[in-house]
């Protein structure tokens, strides 16, 4: 196994201490001011529009992209850039018409969001659903992923990887929102500066494999030698349809995945829910813009080490192989250990940066529920501000420790880290953005419509994954929205594509809230509608002209790469 070399760990420690004696900076700077729970949880007027794009990139990019994504370049290309490009667009409907809502009505947390549109009930279910998805699935798989590829790199142990990359969050989520902003400022541009290293020395490696040189020359022997991994939109007949089926990326369920990950998730919104809407648009305009440059970092790697792997340079076959099948997540890894000596250190400090960023965004989030949506409302209502930072660093160190129990358990399936993550979070998606977007913007809604969402998107989904339909009808095959498998008895079954069928249950889920709703307003429920007047999407002459610029980049790169 390839360890670091003391230059290594040397760039590896500039980066540390530069984050540690930044972090404790910005931590005594806050200390200076009296603390509150909006300026811990949300740190209250206090990013500016750089720091907030950053630190939503920061909290978005960690080894599920670095190495989940680049894994599936690897396996199916450029179009698992689709998840990066389509979210600068999904950020740009975010800005103008998902966060004005909330700071219009001083919506601090998701739960909150539910209590004010809905009810107690509503809001109770799905602080709690939030918290165990969070701390289950997200923070631990982002903690496994992120341990298991910073052990693959440095030889260190796996184990003492999950608990130096928790140490390192914890730190810097105790500080605070304020902290974990500006910290992660530095920490997009060691994941940026690393990031691009490696996609540097990758493309240089294949000039220099076929006779060449520079990173130019390098990208277009990428699309020449591996021109199938340079579409975007796949046909009914390519292996990886039912992970990217089509244009239903364009037009279907991947709006969903994006727009209730960018404008539904507590992890993501909380950067913006304490700034001014002037503020909060230009740092989401900001992440729109680092999100384009993305599939650079994380997808371009996997294609180069798809070509390496091709052409049997060095010993790629050996370092890919797991189990005598080649593993593509193990792509970035095999990488960076090609990286000479302070440059892989640099590397190894962009994807630790990713990891450590991700983590204290999400520990942060989690510490927010549980402080101001459970224990503020139901165990200590009278909790006083001082009471409830205690009680936020309490929920950041159990969060984590619960991680570091159950990480050892994760299991990722053959898909590799990033689709396996993407797949099992969409059993929640459908129902959840349902229950937002009619609650943003229809105020005959009800409560009982929210929980059949709640409740009813997940068993749909679960039963669109675990009991598809035995049928023959060609028809189904034809229409784009499923694709014919046979099973291992024989039996012929229409197997829906887990994009489509986060559509087909947002759809189910709007038509019966809608019945629902109707039924109910027309037998005297009353709902709580939320204060919306269309002035709040307005937007400034400098945000619509950047929001232009990058639907035009959008258009030409599907256009390029379709």
């Amino acid at each position: 196994m390839k360890t670091l070399g003391m230059l290594d760990y040397a760039v590896f420690l500039v980066y540390f201490f530069i984050v540690a004696f930044y972090g404790w900076w910005v931590y005594r700077q806050k200390k200076a001011k009296d603390e509150n729970s909006k300026d811990f949880f949300l740190a209250k007027d206090s990013l500016t529009w750089w720091a907030i794009g950053a630190s939503l990139i920061a909290s978005n990019i960690s080894a599920e992209q670095f190495i989940g994504m680049s894994g599936s370049g690897f396996k199916m290309g450029l179009a698992i850039a689709t998840y990066e490009w389509m979210a600068a667009a999904t950020l740009l409907i975010v800005a103008i018409f998902f966060i004005p809502v909330y700071l219009k009505n001083k919506i601090y947390t998701m739960p909150q969001f539910l209590h004010q549109r809905y009810n107690g009930t509503v809001a109770m279910i799905m602080a709690v659903f939030w918290l165990l998805l969070y701390v289950v699935v997200n923070l631990t798989s982002i903690l496994y992923l992120g341990a298991l590829a910073i052990h693959s790199i440095s030889g260190i142990n796996l184990t003492a990887c999950m608990y130096l990359l928790a140490f390192f969050a914890i730190i810097i989520t105790l500080g605070g929102m304020k902290v974990i902003g500006y910290t992660d400022v530095i920490q997009v541009f060691f994941l940026i500066l690393g990031g691009l290293a490696t996609t540097y020395l990758a493309l240089d490696l294949v000039a220099t494999h076929f006779g060449s040189s520079g990173v130019l020359k390098g990208f277009n022997l990428l699309t020449e030698k591996a021109e199938d991994h340079f579409h975007m939109i796949f046909k009914k007949d390519n292996e990886n349809y039912l992970d990217l089926p089509g244009l239903s990326v364009l037009i279907g369920g991947m709006w969903i995945v994006n727009l209730n990950y960018w404008g539904c998730n507590q992890y993501i919104t909380q950067r913006a829910l304490g700034a001014d809407i002037k503020t909060a648009r230009s740092g989401i305009l900001f992440a729109s813009f680092l999100k384009l440059l993305m599939p650079v970092i994380v997808v371009l790697p996997g294609i180069a080490a798809y070509v390496l792997y091709k052409e049997g340079y060095g010993d790629f076959h050996t370092a890919m192989s797991q189990g005598g099948e080649v593993a593509p997540d193990t792509a970035y890894p095999v990488l960076l250990n090609l990286l000479p000596a302070g440059l892989k250190g640099l590397s190894f400090a962009a994807l630790t940066a990713a990891v450590v960023a991700s983590l204290a965004g999400k520990a942060n989030s989690i510490a927010t529920i549980f402080t101001l949506d459970i224990y503020k409302k139901v165990i200590n209502k009278t909790a006083h501000e001082d009471k409830q930072v205690v009680v936020g660093r309490i929920t950041v160190i159990a969060a984590m420790i619960i991680a570091i129990v159950i990480a050892p358990l994760l299991g990722i399936d053959k898909k590799g880290g990033f689709q396996f993550i993407q797949e099992y979070t969409g059993f929640f998606s459908p129902g959840i953005f349902a229950m937002f977007i009619l609650g943003f913007f229809w105020k005959k809604t009800t409560s009982n419509a929210a929980l059949f969402a709640t409740v009813g998107g997940f068993v749909l989904s679960v039963a669109f994954k675990f009991l598809p339909l035995v049928m023959n009808l060609e028809f189904l095959s034809a229409s784009g929205f499923s694709k014919l498998v046979t099973q291992k008895d024989g039996r012929m079954l229409y197997e829906i594509p887990f994009i489509d069928r986060m559509g087909f249950v947002f759809l189910i889920s709007v038509v019966v809230m809608y019945l629902i709703s109707i039924y109910e307003t027309k037998r005297g429920v009353v709902t709580n509608g939320l204060e919306i007047d269309s002035s709040m999407f307005k937007t400034s002459r400098s945000f619509a002209v950047g929001a232009l610029i990058i639907c035009g980049l959008l258009v030409a790169l599907y256009t390029i790469y379709w």
